[in-house]
């Protein structure tokens, strides 16, 4: 039983669509006498993605009902940025056009979606629930777009990461990705611990707890916590108390790293007062040039203290309390790009970090 479309607004010129006002759908009533066993039932359930579920269900009953569109993208975009003047510039138009769109949709569905307080917009529990299931359908709507017209020869793969990740780690790495999918173009945008999830990206790498609301998030490293210094500065440190405050380097976003390691260490009257720098990455530059000690944060400091290049003068490594991890869309799975690349970097951060080069000198204070 397939559901049929009536314009109750009049004919409409040829090439014009009806208003959404107009539109109406009906199903043929059940003729009478007919069993209802016939009804059609969903197969046995199983895990499903947003878009499977859908089709299945369409599959199945042959009823496909009349959305409207441009209501229901209004209400996500709204949900999603938290205003109706956000969602309009997102959608090209005014927010006045995203409220009513919104209104004529909750008229629609029957439920309202929004409580609208002053200044602000506050979803209902079936606004969240309608939200939570609408928001991965349009993404994946868009990375199906986005394969389909892109060149056939052309496949890629976009990772938001952030800057001192992506040239201490990733990047040294990434050639044995290539070696094994050189058909791959990777493409690295603007990531980081601040910068939010893009709509564009495959996927994202970012330090955290692991909560990131609609997302997956599988930990890759733990931020594990050890002063790192070039070895002529190491050579003068027999035990955390022998650390100075005017050296040891800073990184302004985060300023809990010091006190947490001498905390750990036992040492309670050093205050971190050497160079602040904005990134570990330059921070970790400084000690690799001797401006003083930098706390070293895996996986960061894998490849410098493997070299020599850094040292770490004190067995001690602290944890952060914090972990990276390999952020994505559920449906990403279904990318064989991606899963590629996920199968890669799990493998890659598994492996045991090479052995470091340390100053010889246990933990004493």
């Amino acid at each position: 039983m397939r559901g049929s479309i009536r314009n109750h607004g009049g004919s409409c010129p040829r090439g014009d669509s009806p208003s959404p006002a107009t539109l109406r759908v009906s199903a043929s009533p059940r003729r009478r006498g007919e069993a209802k066993e016939n009804v059609p039932r969903l197969p046995p359930a199983r895990k499903l993605s947003y878009l499977g579920l859908a089709s299945a269900f369409l599959r199945v009953t042959g009823l496909r009902r009349l959305l409207f569109l441009n209501g229901i993208k209004a209400f996500e975009a709204a949900a999603r940025t938290g205003s109706f003047a956000a969602a309009g510039i997102e959608l090209n138009v005014s927010a006045a056009a995203v409220s009513r769109m919104v209104h004529l949709l909750e008229e629609r569905l029957g439920v309202a979606l929004f409580e609208r307080k002053a200044n602000k917009l506050v979803l209902t529990q079936a606004g969240r629930a309608y939200q939570s299931g609408l928001t991965p359908i349009f993404d994946a709507l868009a990375s199906l777009t986005a394969q389909v017209t892109a060149p056939a020869s052309v496949r890629v793969l976009t990772i938001g990461v952030g800057h001192t990740f992506a040239m201490r780690w990733l990047i040294p790495r990434l050639s044995e990705f290539r070696s094994e999918e050189p058909d791959i173009e990777v493409r690295f945008t603007t990531g980081g611990a601040e910068v939010p999830f893009g709509e564009d990206w495959s996927c994202g790498i970012k330090l955290g707890t692991g909560d990131w609301p609609g997302l997956v998030a599988e930990p890759l490293f733990a931020g594990d916590l050890t002063p790192v210094c070039v070895p002529r500065l190491a050579s003068g440190l027999k035990r955390p108390a022998d650390l100075k405050g005017p050296g040891l380097i800073r990184v302004t976003h985060s300023p809990e790293d010091w006190p947490i390691w001498l905390k750990a260490a036992g040492v309670t009257r050093i205050n971190a007062r050497g160079p602040e720098f904005q990134f570990y990455g330059q921070a970790l530059q400084a000690a690799a040039d001797g401006l003083g000690i930098a706390m070293g944060i895996r996986p960061y400091i894998d490849d410098d203290l493997a070299a020599g290049r850094l040292v770490a003068p004190f067995d001690l490594s602290v944890p952060k309390g914090m972990r990276w991890y390999l952020l994505y869309r559920s449906f990403q799975t279904e990318q064989r790009d991606f899963a590629a690349f996920r199968r890669w970097i799990m493998r890659a951060a598994a492996e045991p970090a090479a052995r470091p080069r340390r100053s010889g000198r246990a933990l004493r204070n």
